[in-house]
């Protein structure tokens, strides 16, 4: 897939050059410097016509004519050198891949170091290419009659640099793990609820163990009940499709200490219950797994790298349906750690499932908590649909995650966890605890609902509802499930790591 060298002329059979161009005052130096001396001052014509365009994210595409080894050069605008980041360099390559792929080119050659900046180094641009490559070429296999034409995709990638080639080859194969681990989280979000049961998800768990060489543990009903998991149970009431508590279980290191538990809410469907969704809210209850689908993804991340740490996932997945024997509004039940819990709203049930999970992690020796879900509605109207809301316990565990949230390009978002929050979910006539304190402050009461059941242990919760999907194509994929997340959390158990060292 990848291949790295110091010169152009080892590329003289690929389909088309990509270059980075800023906007300095059109001086051409380097590598588009001969180019455009190859080319008979052809580039620095067509950029003062403005048919090269050097603004950010403007695309150009010119055919060389067979003068240059190239059959096409693409050039990519980046703006001001003084302004790129991260960010805007992957939002640049995203538009480029797109239109690459548009053009059904098979072999390309990246000229990285024409998109270095004083704050993005060879090595960012080659984990950006990496990493940017799969996200933006994304396209979920759907359903509809296809055409018996291949579809042509971008199988070899060479890049030319004067930086250490081995370096650079690391950094673009670590992008694109990053890169093909959150289309894995895509896809499963993407799946239509009958063909994402909680047993499908557990099977795909289980292959994932077995390709890695993972632990593996799969609790069935059966042994649920036994372990008093009456919070996560009382959600699978109602539904023909039995429960599955999936334990994924990474040790990398000698002793089994220090261990970061991701826990995913895994609900495959959800109606609300008896508290059922109106019709335009239940469209796209499908995508309600999308913590688990993150915290899958970051252990696929986390199984290629093998990183120096301890992780523990923890799945609790079930459908929320409905049927004589559904939980119901007023029920109480006893969640795994003792608690009793009043029932208000059958349609909080995430953070039900998410109780048990919390619990079960600590069970298998979790010493700091990250849970991920498509919690609350409420999270939207705080905070959008571009930023996850976070909450905490722990200050210095919550700095890491930002720390990896910004290496993702994932923006997060804290919200505060006051005393009188606590008490609106202590407050219950029946039971220590009730699910659903009101409307007021909805995503803050449901992460403070998860963290009753910490018992003290650090722990992050982090609200993708309003990022989980997206409603239209954008630089790094198409609309659909955006597999958020996933970078952050396999970020953060490296970022983790290297705080401990």
């Amino acid at each position: 897939m990848f291949s790295v060298h110091n010169t152009y002329d080892a590329q003289h059979e690929t389909e088309a050059l990509v270059v980075g161009i800023f906007n300095q005052n059109h001086r051409l130096d380097g590598i588009i410097g001969e180019l455009n001396e190859k080319l008979q001052d052809q580039i620095m014509e067509l950029i003062r016509e403005g048919d090269i365009g050097v603004k950010h994210n403007q695309i150009s595409k010119i055919h060389t004519f067979q003068q240059v080894g190239a059959k096409r050069l693409f050039f990519v605008g980046l703006g001001k050198k003084d302004v790129l980041t991260l960010d805007r360099l992957r939002e640049s390559l995203g538009h480029l891949f797109k239109s690459i792929k548009a053009s059904k080119l098979e072999k390309i050659t990246v000229a990285i170091d024409t998109f270095c900046a004083d704050y993005i180094s060879a090595q960012d641009v080659a984990y950006a290419v990496g990493e940017t490559l799969p996200l933006s070429t994304y396209q979920f296999a759907d359903y509809k009659k296809k055409s018996n034409e291949p579809e042509k995709h971008i199988e070899a990638v060479s890049v030319i640099t004067e930086d250490d080639q081995a370096e650079t080859l690391a950094s673009l194969k670590v992008g694109y793990v990053y890169g093909q681990a959150t289309n894995s989280a895509r896809t499963l979000v993407n799946l239509p609820g009958n063909m994402l049961t909680a047993t499908d998800l557990a099977n795909y768990a289980v292959d994932l163990a077995k390709k890695y060489n993972f632990d593996y543990e799969i609790l069935e009903k059966e042994e649920m009940e036994k372990l008093g998991m009456g919070a996560f149970l009382a959600v699978n009431k109602g539904s023909t499709e039995p429960p599955k508590m999936i334990v994924l279980k990474y040790q990398g290191k000698d002793e089994w200490t220090d261990v970061i538990g991701l826990v995913g809410k895994g609900i495959t469907f959800d109606t609300g219950g008896y508290s059922l969704k109106p019709k335009d809210g239940i469209v796209g209850m499908k995508t309600d797994m999308g913590g688990a689908a993150a915290v899958l993804g970051a252990m696929e991340v986390i199984g290629e790298l093998r990183p120096d740490q301890n992780v523990i996932a923890v799945i609790p997945s079930t459908d929320n349906m409905i049927s004589g024997d559904a939980f119901k509004p007023d029920d109480v039940i006893t969640a795994m750690n003792g608690k009793t819990i009043e029932v208000l709203n059958t349609d909080a049930e995430g953070r039900l499932a998410l109780a048990d999970a919390v619990t079960y992690a600590k069970h298998h020796g979790a010493n700091y908590l990250v849970d991920v879900a498509t919690l609350t509605g409420g999270v939207i109207v705080a905070l959008g649909t571009d930023t996850t809301g976070a909450m905490t316990n722990n200050e210095a565990l919550y700095e890491q995650l930002l720390e990896a949230s910004h290496e993702a390009g994932e923006t997060v978002w804290q919200l505060p966890i006051t005393e009188r929050d606590k008490k609106r979910v202590r407050n219950s006539q029946v039971a220590d605890l009730n699910n659903s304190p009101g409307r007021e402050g909805h995503a803050i009461m449901a992460g403070t609902f998860i963290g009753e059941f910490t018992d003290g242990t650090p722990w992050v919760h982090l609200d993708i509802a309003g990022t989980a999907t997206v409603s239209s194509p954008h630089a790094l994929g198409p609309a659909g499930a955006t597999g958020v997340m996933v970078r952050t959390l396999a970020s953060f158990v490296e970022v983790f790591e290297m705080n401990e060292k």
